[in-house]
């Protein structure tokens, strides 16, 4: 079968658009079924999912939207590179769009590959307003294929985005299924000797934290493609053909863990560039990331696609299949994954209530790759006000695990392969093709990700978003940013308008990226050209984590004058982002 061919059949196993260069949008009140709940929700021409969007490298698309919810709503176009106006969040590129009315969008493709749309406007996206992107390239792509399926994951759960953003606030463990009981207390004493394990409980009950802290959010229903684990989509295959695979990750708060048992996918594109190929037995895919993969069943058999959350608290399920109705195996769900004194880190910048007392004044020094082995029983009482000062950004590398450098040494959050097989780390993302030439940076901008659990608050360099002056750029020059995780949490930081060159040792192969992750108690480094005239958002894309105060507004100065006249006139009305 031929790739023509197979997008042909893709086109009429999945909604889609088409490939015109106009579409309509609307936005509406939906009915969502899991599979397990029937809620009311928000979503695209009908359903939630939206429609997949099928767009070509090159065109010049205008799409309307027409709002018919009695709020005011948004769409932004996630990761495409576009004028700021047309980038949709309310308060920064645009005012947003009223009850009733109806907004024209209007920008040219300069892209390809695989992408999503969702609103910008309160917890619309997690009530279900998203949907798909897919970028036919110009030229020809540098891999084969015969036929393609979006696979588009979400953690739909039966609250509202509005509840669930109140009951964290209320009460920060408030969806925590996982929390530790006395059968694990029993079963790691065995392991770890009674006195170490008593230690360990007692120091992490005086930070009044807790190692099972993994996941804002459980209790949801893992989505695929608007399909339940019971609901089962299923995406067709014949014997022998190549099959890409789009994956994209919609989800509220939820990072998922992707196996196909008995298939090996090797990873093509990441966050809709080209990466060189990496064959891979399992990967990680944070909330906002897409991942394109191929796979080649040769057996006419059921294969399922299991996407695991790193809490290991849910998972989503689907099947590839000779023919429908047939099912595969689906994996029994593995332990929970547990935080590790290694996964604290660095976390000056976070209040962790009786933490506030330490004295780490003599810590400086230290050797932190050993903090797993270290008696926190007398934490209780230092003062941490000697921490300032220090370079947590070495500190942090140093505790990278050789194998991992993205991950602290003797993380809980460390993945590993169901299989004992390869798991994909961003060190195995190299360029396909440069997007830049490679050039030192003008300057490095250090952004601490900071927050306090109890009071559900969540910043940047300690403040909150409504109390923060923007970040101010400059047109043409290249930044370096520098992440320091501060917070026992992983965020996946989103920067609009511009890509991410991740800093994974390779120079000018480096991958490039819309959306990067950066996990507890570590240090990651990315690039930014500055060729986006206007103003743009900057902020984790965990919805409650940017709700909560971890979000900037980038301004660029200079640049096309007509583009910065244009930001000059944004108003703040409907700003919530």
């Amino acid at each position: 079968m031929n790739i023509r061919l197979g997008a042909v059949l893709f086109g009429l196993l999945m909604p889609a658009l088409g490939l015109a260069a106009e579409y309509d949008l609307t936005v509406d009140r939906v009915q969502i079924d899991s599979g397990d709940f029937v809620k009311e929700g928000i979503g695209y021409n009908g359903a939630s999912p939206g429609p997949v969007m099928r767009f070509k490298e090159g065109e010049e698309v205008k799409i309307n939207v027409t709002n018919n919810l009695d709020e005011t709503t948004s769409i932004h176009w996630h990761g495409l590179i576009l004028p700021f106006d047309q980038d949709g969040v309310p308060g920064i590129s645009f005012p947003g769009i009223k009850p009733g009315e109806t907004f024209t969008y209007e920008f040219p493709i300069q892209q390809a590959g695989t992408f999503w749309f969702h609103s910008h406007s309160g917890f619309q996206e997690p009530d279900g307003a998203y949907g798909a992107i897919v970028i036919e390239p110009e030229g020809r792509e540098p891999f084969r294929y015969d036929r393609e399926y979006v696979v588009q994951l979400t953690d739909k759960h039966p609250h509202s985005g509005d509840r669930i953003m109140r009951n964290l606030k209320m009460m920060p463990d408030y969806y925590n299924r996982e929390q530790q009981t006395v059968g694990e207390f029993f079963s790691d004493a065995s392991k770890d000797g009674l006195m170490n394990t008593i230690q360990s409980r007692m120091a992490w009950g005086d930070m009044r934290m807790m190692q099972a802290d993994v996941e804002d959010l459980q209790g949801f229903t893992g989505l695929i493609n608007g399909k339940g684990p019971e609901q089962n989509w299923t995406g067709l295959f014949e014997p022998g053909e190549r099959i890409r695979l789009r994956f994209i990750n919609s989800s509220a708060m939820t990072y998922f863990d992707i196996r196909i048992p008995g298939l090996d996918m090797t990873v093509v594109q990441a966050d809709g560039n080209n990466v060189q190929p990496v064959s891979v037995d399992e990967f990680r895919i944070g909330v906002a990331e897409s991942y394109d993969v191929i796979v080649r069943p040769k057996d006419e058999q059921a294969y399922t696609i299991f996407a695991e959350s790193m809490g290991r608290s849910g998972y989503a399920r689907a099947t590839l299949a000779p023919e429908q109705g047939m099912e595969a195996a689906v994996p029994q769900l593995r332990e929970p994954a547990r935080l590790t004194m290694a996964d604290m880190g660095g976390m000056p910048g976070m209040d962790h209530g009786s933490m506030a007392g330490m004295d780490h004044a003599s810590m400086e020094g230290m050797d932190h790759s050993n903090m797993e082995g270290m008696d926190h029983s007398n934490m209780k009482g230092m003062d941490h006000s000697g921490m300032k000062g220090m370079d947590h950004g070495s500190m942090a590398m140093n505790q990278g695990a050789a194998s991992d450098p993205f991950y602290a040494k003797g993380s809980g959050l460390m993945p590993k392969a169901a299989n004992g097989g390869k798991f994909l780390s961003y060190s195995d993302l190299k360029a396909q093709d440069p997007l830049y030439e490679e050039r030192e940076p003008t300057r490095e901008i250090e952004l601490r990700l900071t927050g306090n659990m109890e009071r559900y608050t969540w910043s940047i360099n300690g403040v909150k978003y409504e109390d923060a002056d923007p970040i101010r750029l400059k047109y043409g020059e290249r930044v370096r940013f520098k992440f320091v995780n501060e917070t026992m949490m992983t965020h996946p930081m989103h920067l609009h308008g511009m890509w991410s060159i991740l800093d994974v040792g390779a120079g000018q192969w480096n991958p490039i990226k819309h959306t990067v992750s950066v996990n507890p108690g570590t240090t990651v480094y990315v690039e930014t050209e500055v060729d986006a005239p206007g103003q743009w958002a900057f902020h984790c894309h965990l919805s409650y984590h940017a709700a909560a105060g971890m979000f900037r507004k980038v301004i660029i100065e200079g640049g096309p004058d007509s583009n910065q006249a244009k930001a000059e006139v944004v108003t703040e009305e409907g700003g919530e982002a």
